[in-house]
């Protein structure tokens, strides 16, 4: 009864370890790689599929923002 219990964890882990191995190579293989060589998953998320990165006039939306902040904070202390 040992025995077919060993065999079975063993049988078990060898077709885990094959699972995991192919996962991680999928995951490498569509995963983008950061500068620092670290795996970035984050751009793969369903969530962020269909959308565009900022483009170069992204920082007015900053600007327009910090304006408009700086104006309510005049119309109400003054």
């Amino acid at each position: 009864m040992g025995v077919i219990v060993n065999k079975q964890n063993e049988q078990n882990d060898e077709l885990s370890r094959r699972i995991n191995a192919d996962l991680r190579a999928k995951a490498m293989e569509t995963a983008s790689v950061n500068e620092d060589g670290d795996v970035d998953f984050a751009e793969d998320a369903d969530y962020l599929r269909d959308l565009k990165k900022t483009g170069k006039f992204g920082w007015i939306w900053v600007v327009l923002i910090v304006l408009a902040v700086i104006s309510l904070i005049s119309i109400i202390f003054l």
